[in-house]
């Protein structure tokens, strides 16, 4: 179902699909432009034909939100000092500083599903045509679907860095991260999903490592950028991410699969058919979704005493159960106090190790990135887990035997050594598989008709692990570093079971085949 020449327009009625508009791979229904215009646009469109550009640049600009993600995870790390100097803060007030991230985002979980699903559904008020003449309702409804959401994500975030930087007390301090957790909330479940349904099978695991690549590049970019300004400053960059953000999500479509369960089927073809090329024949694709999308729509509500049937609590318990876990096995906790994990292993520039291990996480989450759709999910999944448990348990038996040697002795300095090894090797690890690929899953194994609900619950279970690891890795390590790691290590061994167990390799299959397996 190709919608290619006057015969698409003649035989479906479809003569006022145009091409992308601006040719960034957005897409509008420009019937209210004047022919002249209209045939430009047609003429023009064919710059852009391969599908892989179109999907791409889409992801590209939704990545700007994971990037403001992860730069809002970074802020802490490089700006304690100055921040507890310039304001008069004690260590407890900046730990509720850096932990209420976690309480905003598990806010913006518990809504974030419900945004994504229904934002869209309730169309644009008039003062929507007023504000953008030149589009008309339909176009705007269909950029608010997608839009509406993210911007509900930035906007916080913006605000939230603001006060941050304006701040005078700790009042102004706890606002602002509280909003931008909720942003980042948001953006944790709507960015992955979307990625997923827009992206051919073939790149779906490339294109959905992008979000934890970004993620990383954002906590990389806080760590380079914290130690050479200011923390007000550092605030005034984290806005950057966001307010590229909203303007480019004019040139994006909304996702097919969304605009389907919408009802909306003449612009879901036509968003699909902008996804996938022009010149790409698309009707296999859209009577695949079509028929997921009947099957999931004659079950108009679902209740949670439904979601024990095995078709939601297989995909719901591993979805769950991956982020759960990839959050269980301390990594949120490691990163935050990495600089002082560093300076117990009998490093001096802590700072600096942390910045390396930060440039580290990036470039294994890219090898991710090429490696997903050749190697497959499960595999990384395993491989990273297994290096996990090894590298943990390596940390641990350095930090046990650390206390036997004198700090001046070469034994000692062989531990610190071996235990700094140990935590990179555990980073590159977490990166190569549990980093990115729970997030992945998450998005391809939830059927259509739970998916806002079902997202919601297991971003919400990871940020709420999240929380409880950042608060209580202090604690640990002031009982026992070689215990705290001990521990992770154990729930690292407990992640490569469940995986062998549950997890079922997605890779090369749509996502209503894998969402079919499940029956």
């Amino acid at each position: 179902m190709s919608f290619r020449g006057e015969e698409s327009g003649s035989e479906d009625g479809r003569s006022d699909l145009k091409k992308p508009f601006l040719h960034t791979g957005s897409w509008y229904r420009m019937a209210g432009m004047g022919s002249r215009q209209s045939s430009l646009m047609a003429s023009s469109g064919y710059v852009m034909r391969d599908s892989a550009i179109s999907v791409v640049l889409c992801t590209l600009i939704v990545a700007l939100g994971p990037i403001q993600f992860g730069f809002t995870g970074g802020y802490s790390s490089p700006t304690q000092d100055d921040i507890i100097a310039d304001l008069g803060l004690s260590l407890s007030e900046f730990s509720i500083f850096g932990s209420l991230s976690n309480v905003g985002a598990m806010v913006g979980a518990i809504a974030s599903g419900q945004i994504a699903e229904y934002i869209g559904r309730k169309g644009v008020a008039r003062s929507d045509l007023f504000l953008f003449p030149p589009f008309s309702r339909n176009q705007i409804e269909l950029f608010f679907a997608l839009a509406q959401s993210l911007m509900i994500a930035s906007v916080p975030n913006i605000i939230g860095w603001l006060a941050i930087c304006f701040a005078k007390d700790s009042s102004f301090l706890y606002m602002g991260r509280l909003l931008e957790g909720f942003g980042v909330g948001v953006i944790s479940y709507t960015v992955p999903v979307y990625i997923a349904e827009i992206a051919p099978q073939n790149l779906r695991g490339a294109l959905g490592s992008v979000n934890q690549l970004s993620v990383t590049i954002g906590i990389l970019l806080a760590y380079l950028l914290g130690m050479f300004v200011n923390w007000r400053l550092l605030a005034v960059i984290g806005i950057l991410p966001c307010t590229i953000l909203i303007p480019g999500l004019f040139f994006i479509p909304e996702s097919p699969r969304w605009l389907a369960k919408m009802g909306m089927m003449e612009d879901f073809e036509s968003s699909l058919q902008v996804l996938r090329g022009f010149d790409t024949d698309i009707t296999a694709e859209v009577n695949e979704i079509k028929r997921s999308v009947a099957s999931s729509t004659r079950r108009t509500a679902i209740r949670f005493s439904q979601l024990k049937q095995r078709r939601y609590s297989l995909p719901l318990m591993i979805g769950i159960g991956l982020l759960v876990l990839q959050q269980l096995s301390g990594i949120n906790g490691i990163l935050f106090y990495a600089s002082n994990i560093f300076k117990a292993a009998g490093l001096t520039n802590g700072n600096l190790a942390t910045l390396g291990l930060g440039a580290i996480q990036v470039v294994a989450t890219g090898i991710t990135t090429w490696l997903l759709d050749r190697a497959g999910r499960r595999i990384l999944l395993i491989i990273s887990t297994v290096t996990m448990t090894l590298s943990l348990l390596v940390v641990s038996v350095a930090f046990f035997l650390e206390g036997a040697y004198s700090p001046e002795s070469d034994a000692h300095y062989a531990l610190s050594m071996l235990s700094l090894v140990g935590l990179v090797a555990y980073v590159i690890a977490f990166s190569l598989g549990l980093g990115a690929i729970p997030w992945i899953i998450m998005s391809e194994i939830l059927p259509v008709n739970i998916k806002s609900l079902a997202g919601s619950v297991a971003t919400l279970a990871n940020w709420l692990t999240s929380f409880a690891i950042t608060m209580t890795a202090n604690l640990l390590l002031n009982w026992s570093s070689g215990g705290t790691f001990t521990i992770y290590a154990v729930v690292s061994a407990v992640t490569l079971l469940f995986v062998i167990i549950w997890v079922p390799e997605t890779k090369g299959r749509t996502l209503e085949e894998i969402q079919w397996s499940f029956r």
